[in-house]
């Protein structure tokens, strides 16, 4: 039986809608003579030629005015309360139908037979789909494996039925934290308090914990998964809530927790004002518009309708992918916005000049840099020409250009750098803060927004993590005291957009990053609500092992936003600005015809020594670890340098 069942699910849909179509037909036939058989309580109406002139009517309307409610476009397996409602609207409509042919053709029915008749084909032509959907189930519930929902409002009910119908899953029990709703049955589900979770998981009754809030916030969900980390089960959610209530859900569509709602923090809603202040109608451009906070930018940019959009990118691939993005975008949502791909270095000034006055730019984002630490500390002179000199040329190109605001990109690592990339992102700062006070400089508005980590992002620890898991660990750690300050990408782009409204000329903008996560915290949370334990000293048969492998080149233990402790707030809740140590133009250029010598002559000893001297603040906690460097010297002992600062002038 089984076979033949799954045999008729498998055909084609349209040879199932024809053979419910022939079921419903003889439904209607069997339910309009029983009808009458029933009240006449003889077979006589079968003799009676009217008799057989109304069902000739009345088939054929109530096939068309099943079809009209789309009783069969619903699939029977999946049946929702909405196709009951179809039926029942079809049933009254048909008996309406028989009705109305026996009053036009003058035939007499007795009164009671319409009643009969639509119980009957409310029996027949909704029972029979009942059945189909229990039969279903029967069929294929047996390898179903347990879930519990939490939250059984009307998303978790949406969610239910959406599981109810899948072959993965059922759901065992809901659990809520309305404490009114313990002990009712919702859809045949019972309602539990958190507590009774575990003996669930111990009675074999709940492999998973589904999250169905869709209206709580990130400090609400972030309550609600600290207090699931415990049980030690797997934690996941759906992409969009949506999907489910609108009967797309899939299962293996599950995700994860998001990495947002473990750090708990609420998202602003950005200024409008602050984001169209210098995008809408004007020219902008996005220097490293493929990275990953580039690319976002971009898309946020997008939504506020400039007159143009320069991606301005060095990798090929990263450029096609953003512009298709985009693209795709545009024509979408009927924008008029210019898009323009265009390949190049920001260290060929010559072709960023060209760019910014042949497309008149008023505003750019200048995201392109090197950011990943080890790699800039293996390659400093490339990490410094992208850094430095290529902030310096993009700079001095946008004055020449006469662009109105420049917004560079910072990052939490130019904060009493320990590594040669926070180093090189520091000077950049200090090139802006000199040109911004310049006395060629007639008219562009420079400003730095400095931030920390992004989820997400490139090098992001939470993806790496994740798949180590997948792999049955371990987890690889740097150093078990390590902390990071972390944001999504899409609210740093938003920040420092708004940030850059906001700069007047020369200011070093900080974004309020939260609280630091201590990272081996975050390891420990995301094993725990995959449904692992942690395998350590403690717990040798535990499941997933994190090792420390020690600090990288460069890497700092901690993290810092500002330097010094004059921090001023914005009129922008997350947004702050920090005066900062400063060189006049006149006294950085030397500096910067020094440095660019250095690296011409891959002097790194003389590379260091500049670093070390300007005011960055560079404190580097390993030696010279370029790779070329250590080639050539690879019979020396490589000694860490002295950290000395020589201060020089400042006007600040």
């Amino acid at each position: 039986m089984k076979n033949s069942i799954n045999k008729i699910f498998n055909s084609s849909r349209k040879s199932k809608r024809f053979i419910t179509l022939v079921v419903d037909s003889i439904f209607i036939v069997i339910s309009f003579w029983s009808a009458l058989v029933i009240r006449l309580d003889n077979l006589s109406a079968f003799s009676i030629a009217n008799y057989w002139l109304i069902l000739s009517g009345l088939l054929p309307i109530s096939l068309l005015i099943f079809i009209k409610l789309g009783l069969y476009r619903a699939v029977l397996r999946y049946m929702s309360s909405q196709a009951v409602w179809a039926v029942v609207a079809g049933t009254m409509l048909s008996t309406a139908a028989l009705v109305l042919i026996a009053f036009f053709s003058t035939t007499t029915v007795p009164r009671t037979m319409p009643l009969i008749y639509c119980a009957l084909i409310l029996l027949t032509v909704g029972g029979a789909r009942l059945l189909v959907r229990a039969l279903v189930s029967q069929f294929t519930g047996t390898n179903k494996r347990p879930v519990v929902i939490y939250g059984a409002g009307s998303a978790g009910r949406q969610l239910a039925t959406g599981i109810a119908i899948g072959p993965e899953y059922y759901v065992s029990a809901f659990i809520d934290d309305d404490a009114t709703k313990y002990g009712s049955v919702i859809q045949g589900i019972p309602v539990i308090s958190l507590v009774e979770l575990k003996a669930l998981i111990d009675a074999g009754k709940a492999i998973k914990v589904l999250l169905a809030l869709p209206s709580a916030s990130r400090s609400e969900r972030n309550r609600i998964i600290n207090s699931l980390e415990k049980y030690q089960i797997k934690v996941q959610t759906i992409p969009g809530i949506a999907d489910v209530i609108e009967g797309n859900f899939n299962a293996s569509e599950l995700i994860d927790v998001e990495i947002e709602d473990l750090l708990g923090r609420e998202p602003v809603t950005p200024l409008p004002q602050l984001m169209s202040q210098n995008i809408t109608t004007k020219n902008v451009m996005v220097s490293g518009a493929g990275g990953s906070i580039g690319s976002e930018l971009c898309r946020q940019i997008l939504k506020f309708k400039p007159a143009k959009l320069v991606l301005f990118e060095l990798s090929e691939f990263a450029l096609y992918q953003i512009e298709k993005e985009l693209g795709e975008y545009i024509k979408i949502n009927g924008l008029k916005t210019k898009l323009l791909p265009l390949m190049g270095s920001v260290q060929r000034i010559n072709r960023v000049e060209n760019v910014m006055k042949a497309f008149e730019i008023n505003t750019i984002y200048h995201a392109a840099a090197y950011k990943h630490v080890p790699l800039v500390e293996h390659n400093v002179v490339e990490g410094i020409r992208n850094n430095v000199y290529g902030t310096y040329y993009t700079a001095k190109a946008a004055i020449n250009a006469g662009v109105e605001t420049f917004v560079l990109v910072s990052t939490d690592k130019a904060v009493r750098p320990t590594n040669v990339m926070g180093a090189s992102k520091r000077m950049a700062e200090l090139v802006l803060q000199a040109l911004s006070e310049a006395k060629f400089n007639k008219s562009t508005r420079f400003c730095m927004v400095r931030f920390g980590n992004v989820l997400g992002s490139s090098g992001s620890v939470v993806p790496l993590f994740r798949k180590q898991i997948q792999e049955g660990g371990p987890i690889t750690l740097t150093h078990e005291d390590i902390t990071r300050f972390f944001m999504t990408i899409p609210e740093a782009a938003q920040l420092v957009i708004q940030a850059g409204a906001m700069g007047k000329g020369g200011d070093v903008f900080v974004l309020d990053m939260g609280e630091s996560v201590k990272i081996k915290d975050l390891a420990e949370k995301l094993v725990r609500l995959s449904g692992l334990e942690i395998k350590d000293d403690q717990n040798p048969n535990g499941d997933i092992e994190i090792q420390c492998t020690g600090l990288r080149p460069g890497e700092k233990l901690y993290e810092e936003l500002l330097i010094g402790e004059n921090v001023q707030e914005t009129y922008h809740e997350r947004i702050m600005t920090a005066n900062e140590a400063m060189l006049s133009w006149e006294d950085l250029e030397p500096l910067l015809d020094k440095l660019d010598k250095a690296c011409h002559d891959f002097d790194h000893e003389k590379v260091r020594s500049i670093l070390l001297n300007a005011p960055t603040g560079f404190n580097p906690t390993d030696g010279i670890c370029d790779l070329v460097w250590a080639a050539r010297n690879e019979d020396e002992k490589v000694e860490k340098l002295p950290a000395q600062v020589i201060t020089l002038p400042s006007t600040k």
